[in-house]
């Protein structure tokens, strides 16, 4: 494993950048080309390796999670470097945010920089061929656990503002850096921000995308209870279903397959009769992941729950498609003797899938002729030669919860989800490079 040890910084290259940027900035429009960042960047790839080492030898797995903190700590005190301001706060026993301000000098557009600290989870008999927590480079790939999703995101958003930093640049705007916990479980870091106050005009979040630029679908999961308000005993099932048997009761477990009926029925429904551009016919999908029900052979089911997934479009809310679900279902229900009488019940979302078995994640439709979106095309295409590709993302991410407070948003960063939560996980040096590069010289225009 190579050892990643970034050179000290002396007061001189301080000095030699301010008499640059003050004789020609004012001339060009910027502190420096596309050309001298690449090999500006390149020429720091030893710092930036260090710091993505750093990053990944911390353990963030989630599930389990709660093991944010120190690598938190880590970030924090990198953008205290930086001269920023830094707020640090616990959301849940060792997982903290953290955001740093880069605060502007007045009259600039802000610009919120987000990703999340934590990463897929490692089991002990996967196949890795290095320890998943120390960052190797082979071949022009940097493996270990979260390079693709999300720390290779994060060290470029970091490297990006130190280079800028050290370069001179002054903001007009306020850069706002969220480091935030618990995307991988549906865990509300980057809501937690949004509860704090932080917005700005614009939002990048870092998160995988091969570097396209991105809105994307929502999800929201479910839970459907059956209850019957007694208990029947196995020997009785006969007087609950034969002519003449007298009792009114039921199996929840039976019933519940007309509930999973009806959400098939209503899936279908949904896939002729809604679409939305960027997405395949179909996607929006209700899918029954989870059943619990009964309690032992000696008796007829008396209790069934349904743990559903349901995704849906940009131009949706989860409140409203929710609501779809319960009223489809209700329907049916409506129409069946038992069930009128006892209808099922919902609990839906929740603000972590590790403490309260929910989850949401609220869509992202993007404007694509938003002046940010409209910026971050230009630089991508000067930077990598090639036109940005505007998409919706396949997948869910914390973007959502930024557009759903009025943010203007986008999903952009390195890494392909091919490669998020896979047995060694990698990404392309070039790529990291990339889009490094894309940050600063994004930053540079939006905020100065």
């Amino acid at each position: 494993m190579r050892k990643f040890v970034p050179k000290p910084l002396h007061w001189e290259r301080f000095f030699c950048a301010f008499i640059w940027i003050w004789f020609f900035q004012g001339r060009r429009g910027h502190l420096f080309s596309s050309e001298e960042w690449r090999r500006r960047i390149n020429e720091k790839k030893e710092e930036y390796l260090q710091l993505l080492s750093r990053l990944v030898a911390f353990p963030t797995v989630s599930p389990p999670a709660r093991n944010t903190r120190l690598a938190q700590q880590y970030v924090a005190e990198y953008l205290r470097n930086l001269g920023m301001e830094v707020d640090q706060w616990e959301i849940y026993p060792n997982d903290d945010n953290v955001v740093g301000r880069w605060r502007g000098t007045g009259g600039g557009r802000s610009l919120i920089l987000n990703g999340h600290i934590d990463v897929a989870s490692v089991e002990e008999d996967e196949g890795w061929r290095t320890s998943p927590f120390t960052l190797t480079e082979r071949d022009g790939r940097l493996y270990g656990r979260g390079v693709a999703d999300m720390k290779g995101g994060l060290a470029s958003g970091l490297f990006a503002l130190s280079l800028l930093k050290e370069a001179g640049f002054v903001p007009k705007g306020d850069i706002i850096f969220q480091s935030v916990i618990g995307e991988e479980v549906g865990e509300a870091g980057t809501q937690a921000c949004v509860q704090r106050g932080y917005t700005a005009d614009f939002a990048i979040v870092m998160d995988t995308s091969q570097m396209q630029i991105q809105g994307q679908g929502g999800v929201i999961t479910g839970w459907i209870e059956i209850q019957s308000p007694q208990t029947f005993h196995d020997g009785m099932r006969a007087k609950l279903i034969h002519a003449g048997g007298g009792q009114f009761g039921a199996s929840a477990i039976e019933k519940m397959a007309k509930v999973i009926n009806a959400l098939q029925e209503l899936e279908r429904h949904w896939a002729v009769m809604k679409s939305y551009p960027g997405f395949p016919p179909g996607m929006n999908t209700i899918n029954p992941a989870v059943i619990e029900g009964g309690r032992h052979p000696a008796f007829v089911a008396d209790q069934c729950k349904l743990w559903i997934t349901v995704h849906f479009y940009p131009d949706e809310t989860h409140e409203r498609v929710a609501k779809e679900v319960e009223e489809h279902v209700l329907r049916m229900a409506a129409a069946d003797p038992w069930l009128s009488q006892h209808p099922p019940r919902f609990r839906w979302g929740g603000r972590s899938m590790i403490e309260e078995q929910g989850e949401i994640f609220p869509a992202l439709e993007v404007d694509w002729q938003h002046p940010g979106v409209q910026l971050l095309s230009r630089v991508h295409e000067e930077v990598n030669g090639m036109p940005a590709v505007h998409s919706m993302s396949s997948t869910v991410t914390d973007a959502g919860w930024l557009g759903r407070a009025g943010i203007p948003t986008v999903l952009y960063g390195p890494g392909s989800l091919a490669q998020a939560h896979a047995v060694n996980e990698s990404v392309e040096w070039a790529e990291l490079l990339q889009y490094t590069q894309t940050l600063v010289r994004f930053i540079e225009q939006w905020c100065g």
